[in-house]
């Protein structure tokens, strides 16, 4: 392995992925080994980003790219019907994925788990590179521990394709993991409309709400006798992100399997 890791970025063209390759670009340790995008031609990447041209081209061929190049490290934040094929494409050709696409299934985790085993390296899914919305998950665990009665609500742009997003189920699992299943509210309840209180998920809800205008924000409430508890994140901008990326990507060559949840290369 080179002293600068090569990385590869899908979705190049798009607004994280506008993002990835400026944060690779910037940074001496790294190197942009090659940019994809179903959508792009033969575009200089630098372009892409408003910065000098550094001589790496944009392709639709993954796998191909990936060959040639001789990347390292992918990072996608696509959409979920492609991110999974895309990280099988990165492990078949012993690259490391970094995804922050949200929409895999524990199942398809697992799956991708064995796969970078086999290869022996290191994968990682993270629904959250931001390190407030880590310590946002943390906090809401932690807390659940003595107010059991909690609901989550999410707050993301109207062109949101999973729901409830990648950040809320990691948090509902966290809390899973340390608060005993306890079914929450009247149990003679009715929703008179379908969905009104919110997804199910061991005992307490989490609701979606999807708007235009709005970027990403979550909510988690917890309630007890004569008093509540609301632990909130907004997230403002997508260069949010890049420090918890820029992380990833370096700690993932040290790696072997697929991690799930960015906390678990934090220090």
């Amino acid at each position: 392995m080179t002293d600068k890791i090569k990385v590869a970025v899908t979705g190049a063209s798009g607004r994280m992925g506008r993002e990835v390759v400026k944060m690779v670009l910037e940074d001496d340790s790294l190197v942009l080994a090659a940019a994809i995008d179903p959508s792009a031609g033969e575009v200089d990447a630098g372009v892409l980003v408003g910065l000098p041209a550094c001589g790496v081209i944009v392709t639709s061929n993954l796998a191909q790219a990936l060959r040639d190049s001789g990347a390292e490290v992918m990072v996608d934040f696509t959409v979920p019907h492609a991110a999974y094929n895309n990280t099988l494409t990165a492990i078949e050709n012993g690259v490391r994925p970094v995804i922050g696409t949200t929409g895999f299934t524990p199942a398809q985790i697992e799956q991708l788990d064995e796969l970078c085993k086999s290869r022996n390296i290191g994968g990682l899914i993270a629904p959250n590179f931001s390190i407030g919305a880590l310590l946002m998950m943390k906090f809401a665990a932690e807390a659940s521990k003595y107010l059991p009665h909690v609901e989550i609500i999410e707050y993301h742009g109207d062109q949101k394709l999973d729901a409830p997003s990648g950040t809320a189920v990691k948090t509902a699992e966290l809390i899973s993991e340390v608060r005993q299943e306890l079914r929450q509210g009247n149990p003679k309840e009715e929703e008179t409309i379908e969905g009104a209180r919110g997804g199910y998920y061991n005992g307490f809800r989490i609701h979606s709400v999807r708007l235009p205008g709005v970027f990403a924000q979550q909510e988690v409430i917890f309630g007890g006798y004569g008093q509540t508890l609301k632990i909130r994140h907004d997230s403002y901008e997508r260069a949010g992100y890049m420090p918890g990326v820029n992380v990833a990507v370096k700690k993932v060559v040290g790696y072997t399997g697929m991690i799930y949840g960015f906390e678990h290369l934090m220090d």
